[in-house]
């Protein structure tokens, strides 16, 4: 008699350590090549936001860059979900793809579009805290980059408390952060 599959128990889960047969993944990247990628990725929005910007100055006939301001900051927000959903859910956006990351749930699988929009929501805690506390003080620009960057080193240094090394945000939305493992070519 054959054994139940239980690959979807909790205590089943792949060792942060040990490769997946499965889906050719290894150890969580060190928290430098995820930085790294994360900046990579920022670069690159440049570009969606370009496009966006463009498509929504066009469409709304926006003239002066004041106007319609919080309508393209929706926008963009939607355009971004869509963008990083659309590529968590398929394993890695291009800058993930460079850093040979990739995103994976807990049992090591590939993510559902649900769970890929989950993650983008809750990776609104690399930003929103310091906004908000920024939003009522109306501090210049040196101040603000200061404090933001501040919550980001301390936001990416917490993920050293986490048991597999993950950002919080990925542990909040059930998925993680894994170096891609190259196929040999033949």
């Amino acid at each position: 008699m054959n054994a139940p599959d239980r690959s979807h128990c909790a205590g089943t889960e792949q060792p942060p350590g040990k490769p997946s047969s499965q889906t050719g993944v290894g150890a969580p990247p060190s928290l430098t090549r995820r930085m790294a990628c994360w900046l990579y990725e920022g670069m690159l929005l440049f570009g969606v936001v370009f496009i966006a910007g463009y498509l929504f100055g066009t469409l709304s006939q926006t003239r002066n860059a004041l106007d319609n301001r919080h309508a393209l900051q929706a926008f963009l927000f939607v355009i971004f979900g869509i963008y990083f959903t659309w590529f968590w859910a398929r394993g890695q956006t291009l800058a993930m793809k460079t850093w040979d990351i990739a995103l994976v749930d807990t049992r090591g699988q590939p993510v559902t579009q649900a769970r890929a929009l989950l993650r983008y929501l809750l990776s609104w805690l690399w930003l929103l805290p310091p906004l908000a506390v920024i939003a009522p003080f109306g501090l210049t620009g040196g101040e603000t980059f200061v404090i933001v960057t501040g919550w980001v080193l301390v936001w990416a240094l917490l993920s050293r408390f986490h048991p597999q090394r993950q950002f919080w945000h990925d542990a909040f939305a059930g998925t993680r952060l894994v170096t891609k493992v190259r196929k040999p070519r033949p």
